[in-house]
């Protein structure tokens, strides 16, 4: 159905970019609303779980490990489709650290305060403020250095047909791509932690990949038809390989929910912080390859000509 079906991409451009607007706005205010949850992975801090029974008053429960903590504590409560599996989450920021002594405290008054809940150490973890931002660091360099050796493959690759201009486009798409799987975090309160740059490390290569078959078939129709304009070499080569793009993000999707599902199904909350923006990414990076990266280029191509053209005029 959609092999018989031609659309135009490059009109398409101007609309699928007010989507990506809308998206991003929302994003940008859910943010503000609700916060962007850092993992202590990156912010630094104390994660304690306990697994329990039951329902929680997660009011008491702060209360109770505030005391026993001598400290604020941030209480939140993480469970899947099945009951039995639940877990109570308490958090400590920045240089907060306890002792083996405070955190057996903090188990002995919870299970005396809410013996109806079954509390069980199930979790802990702490990591200095230091040691995080200097994790941080190296997954913001990691994700850098990725980009760039994007843009110059891309940039030699086809450097017949566009070079520099088409990978700086292509990278436009993977952009969009991970802030798509960033926003899906913020809406889906998902912590932002060394899943997310795994996700977004992911994207760089299955987005860039749809990308790299459309511009292969930009270069191969060039070569064919020598006299068409670069706008309808690429609005060509696009129809052509759309179907192929689609059915594979569709069944790349459909696993991906099928890992959410069983995330949430057995409380797998690490699965599941890992699939949801992998599934908002990979949908992005469908649309971003086909209607963004292509026409994006077509019209920096215009754009340069026209400049290119006034400067000799002149």
């Amino acid at each position: 159905m959609l092999e018989n079906n031609y659309i135009n991409f490059n009109k398409a451009l101007k609309p699928v970019l007010i989507v990506y607007a809308a998206v991003i706005v929302i994003g940008i205010v859910l943010s503000i609303i609700f916060g962007i949850k850092l993992d202590i992975n990156f912010s630094g801090g104390t994660r304690i779980a306990y697994s329990y029974t039951g329902t929680v008053d997660t009011a008491a429960v702060t209360t109770t490990a505030t005391e026993a903590l001598g400290q604020t504590a941030t209480v939140t409560l993480s469970s899947g489709m099945n009951d039995s599996l639940q877990q109570l989450i308490i958090t400590l920021p920045g240089n907060s650290a306890i002792s083996t002594e405070l955190q057996d405290n903090l188990t002995t008054e919870l299970q005396a305060d809410f013996t109806g809940n079954a509390f069980t150490l199930s979790e802990s973890n702490s990591v200095s403020p230091t040691i995080a931002g200097t994790f941080f660091a190296k997954s913001i360099a990691a994700l850098v250095i990725a980009g760039a050796l994007v843009v110059i493959y891309v940039g030699v690759r086809f450097r017949n047909i566009g070079g520099v201009s088409a990978a700086l486009m292509a990278f436009v798409a993977l952009i969009l791509d991970c802030v798509v799987a960033f926003l899906a975090c913020v809406a889906f309160a998902l912590p932002v932690d060394s899943n997310l740059i795994a996700v977004i490390l992911t994207l760089l290569g299955y987005s860039l990949n749809d990308t790299i078959v459309i511009y292969d078939r930009v270069r191969e129709n060039k070569r064919l038809y020598p006299a068409k304009q670069l706008d309808e070499l690429v609005d060509e080569s696009i129809n052509t390989v759309k179907t192929r793009n689609f059915v594979t993000t569709l069944t790349t999707t459909l696993a991906i929910i099928t890992i959410i599902v069983v995330s949430e199904t057995y409380g797998l909350t690490t699965l599941r912080s890992f699939a949801i923006p992998m599934a908002f990414g990979i949908v992005s990076g469908c649309a971003s390859s086909l209607f963004v990266s292509g026409p994006l280029w077509v019209k920096w191509k215009s754009f340069s000509d026209k400049r290119k053209a006034s400067k000799r005029k002149k």
